[in-house]
């Protein structure tokens, strides 16, 4: 997935979409943690929410639906 960077103030944001941050149980005001790792940035979230199996799997299918090419094309 190729997201965008977004120019807030003297900052950039990268904008995350919903199914994406139920996928990691995250909402509006979540924190989380930034490290660098071989040149790539790992975002997690600092107290992931539980997320029930089937608003997971709802989620999921959202996200596949939605970006299910790019992905592929990021697997091979």
């Amino acid at each position: 997935m190729v997201k965008t960077l977004r120019r807030v103030g003297n900052s950039n944001a990268l904008l995350l979409d919903k199914p994406i941050m139920e996928l990691l149980g995250m909402s509006e005001g979540s924190q989380v943690n930034l490290t660098v790792t071989n040149g790539a940035l790992v975002v997690t979230p600092v107290n992931p929410m539980l997320v029930p199996p089937d608003k997971f799997q709802a989620s999921l299918d959202r996200v596949v639906a939605e970006w299910g090419d790019v992905l592929e094309r990021l697997a091979k």
